[in-house]
């Protein structure tokens, strides 16, 4: 990193700490501005180049921009058969169920015959796990991919997408564990899946979600999981990542981060005003942390931001904890045995791939896929790719016929059609 970008770091985190201060003495209004840039200091290495890149554009060709694929665009308007579960807290959790259609129905009846015997089983059922601040949709070109070929389920985490907001964080106050999301996997699976062979993807948080579903419940994944797919996630030591900074940023961003993370999520209505007043700013970063590739698709870069953009400051706040905590190493013995993707980018700044590499290095069975020019959102940056792995997994786990295959964009080689 140049030493212009080192400084613009060192004073990204000295504007969060100097909003932190202002907001407990009570300045709320003067120090928004920078709490809302703040909101995103773990980017802040980014800042530098995103503000000459925005100098290039003239705002208001950029908002008519934004304007245009907000309207336009496509992506994430892939929907299910709706359905809630209940988690443990009583939180009513959303999710989707694409069913498989008939013709494909019939030739995966024909197969499973050939290997169960006579008798018809239950489908496999895919079940996939969102990552934090995203929601269902982020699986948007594998869901399009796979729909009607394979039963899918989709749901929305905890306070996020159309889930509703964690009782246990509204009403007690307390943070989100990864522990928790294990259970609330738990539930939504008993809702959507009650009986059959299950194969679990995540991405990202969700793919911990997994991790802590198969520690809780070893004999869910013992009896009923036939395949798993861990994307662009960790087994833990996520505290040792530095998001692309220098060591003196990262550091000083690590102290003072929980501090501004919790004092934002106290005035969630005047920093959504300053995310709002700095929504240049944020849509750089977020692309920064997201995609490695320069010419990722403006609409794809703008559906990613909208995601991001509708997690609230204070459920940011409240799960950001949960990461630092997040151990889950000894539960991927649970998935020993069974037929296993992990696959990440290689310029994740977010999840670095060596996370992917040491949760391979403890499943030696396990296919890694490393993808060279992908980061952090590979499934949406290279959807063909990570769609032919999955569907690869697929056919492995025996949820597909082994001659079917899938592209990044929806249409399959089977008469069953994304619909």
């Amino acid at each position: 990193m140049s030493e212009s970008n080192a400084e613009a770091v060192a004073s990204a985190v000295a504007s969060a700490t100097e909003a932190a201060t202002e907001a407990a003495a009570g300045g709320w209004r003067r120090a928004t501005g920078i709490a809302g840039v703040a909101i995103g200091v773990v980017a802040a290495g980014a800042a530098a180049g995103v503000a000459i890149e925005r100098l290039t554009v003239g705002r208001g060709m950029r908002q008519k921009a934004r304007l245009a694929l907000d309207s336009a665009g496509p992506y994430g308007g892939v929907r299910g058969n709706p359905g809630k579960a209940y988690a443990d807290d009583g939180t009513e959790l959303y999710y989707e169920v694409d069913d498989v259609e008939p013709a494909a129905e019939s030739a995966l009846t024909r197969r499973r015959r050939r290997l169960f015997g006579r008798k018809e089983p239950a489908p496999v059922t895919v079940v996939f796990s969102h990552g934090y601040c995203l929601n269902q949709d982020s699986w948007h070109f594998q869901r399009a991919a796979l729909r009607g070929v394979v039963r899918t389920v989709h749901w929305d985490q905890r306070s996020h997408g159309r889930s509703a907001r964690g009782v246990a964080q509204e009403r007690d106050g307390r943070p989100v564990t990864i522990e928790e999301l294990g259970r609330d996997l738990k539930a939504v699976i008993d809702a959507a899946v009650p009986e059959g062979p299950i194969v679990l993807v995540g991405h990202s948080m969700g793919g911990m979600t997994v991790m802590a579903l198969a520690d809780a419940f070893p004999d869910l994944v013992r009896e009923r999981v036939v395949g798993v797919a861990l994307v662009g996630t960790s087994s833990g030591r996520l505290g040792e990542v530095n998001f692309g900074l220098p060591v003196a940023g990262v550091n000083a961003v690590r102290r003072v981060l929980p501090g501004v993370l919790k004092a934002l999520g106290q005035r969630v209505e005047l920093v959504e005003k300053g995310r709002r007043a700095t929504a240049d700013l944020f849509a750089g970063i977020i692309k920064r942390y997201s995609f490695a590739t320069r010419d990722v698709d403006p609409a794809v870069a703008r559906f990613a931001e909208r995601m991001i953009e509708s997690t609230p400051i204070d459920v940011v706040a409240e799960y950001y904890p949960a990461f630092n905590d997040h151990d889950k190493t000894e539960a991927l013995a649970h998935f020993a045995g069974l037929p296993v993707l992990v696959l990440a980018g290689v310029r994740d700044l977010v999840t670095p791939s060596e996370h992917s590499e040491a949760i391979a290095g403890l499943l030696p069975d396990a296919e890694l896929v490393l993808v060279p020019d992908a980061g952090h959102l590979v499934m949406l940056e290279h959807p063909e790719l990570v769609t032919d792995r999955l569907a690869d997994l697929l056919a492995r786990a025996g949820a597909v016929p082994a001659a079917a295959t899938v592209d990044g964009y929806g249409s399959t080689s089977s008469s069953a059609g994304p619909g």
